[in-house]
């Protein structure tokens, strides 16, 4: 099986899973990390345009050089952030998935200010509440969102969440996406190669899917 035709089956398997769930189109973001240019190439001739990136190194690497080949590119930053990555960060992303933390949140903002570029923003929620896992608890949530406006004048488009390895995902989705009905925001980003579809009818508006597009992925090469 090619990238092409693992990407044919992912789309295929995600809308027919929003067909299912009376739901509306959902966002493919196909996960490049640790997979060289020549992979994502092959993804963008067989059609794809957003792709998620863990680190913003390794996408700084990549992508520009992408990006003048094919300008319509859309990039998700979909690891944890570092302040000191902020600056590279925000002139690099079209979407930042993992904003956890008041910290990061002011230097966010400070960034975007300074450089006039305003990518869109998701809160990554903990929804395990995992000690070594980034994002926000919970209970935590709706507070966050909401010092994120009002405080560091940031627009949250909606929210994100890893489920802990092992778990059974729905709960997991089913939170999230009530979080963010009660916090008004619109976008769900949940849901990886095994459980993309059981996130979709969770209601997730983005999908995060690597493995079953590129391969397995060899860590030690990253």
């Amino acid at each position: 099986m090619t990238i092409a035709d693992n990407l044919a089956a992912v789309r295929g398997s995600i809308d027919a899973a929003a067909r299912a769930a009376g739901r509306p189109a959902v966002t493919l973001v196909a996960v490049s990390k640790t997979f060289p240019a020549d992979d994502v190439r092959q993804a963008i001739l067989a059609g794809q345009r957003v792709f998620g990136e863990n680190r913003v190194q390794e996408a700084a690497g990549k992508f520009p050089a992408l990006r003048q080949e094919f300008p319509d590119l859309e990039l998700h930053l979909i690891g944890p952030l570092q302040s000191n990555k902020a600056r590279e960060a925000v002139a690099l992303f079209d979407v930042i998935h993992t904003v956890d933390r008041d910290k990061i949140a002011a230097t966010l903002a400070a960034e975007m200010a300074a450089q006039g570029r305003r990518p869109k923003l998701l809160v990554q929620v903990n929804t395990g509440e995992e000690a070594q896992k980034a994002g926000i608890a919970p209970r935590e949530a709706l507070a966050f969102v909401e010092r994120c406006r009002d405080v560091h004048g940031l627009a949250i488009a909606g929210l994100m969440c890893i489920p802990p390895v092992g778990d059974n995902p729905a709960p997991h989705f089913a939170l999230l996406d009530e979080l963010a009905d009660r916090a008004g925001l619109g976008w769900r980003s949940m849901g990886m190669s095994g459980d993309y579809e059981m996130a979709v009818r969770h209601g997730a508006t983005h999908v995060r899917v690597g493995s079953a597009i590129f391969g397995h992925r060899d860590y030690g090469a990253a």
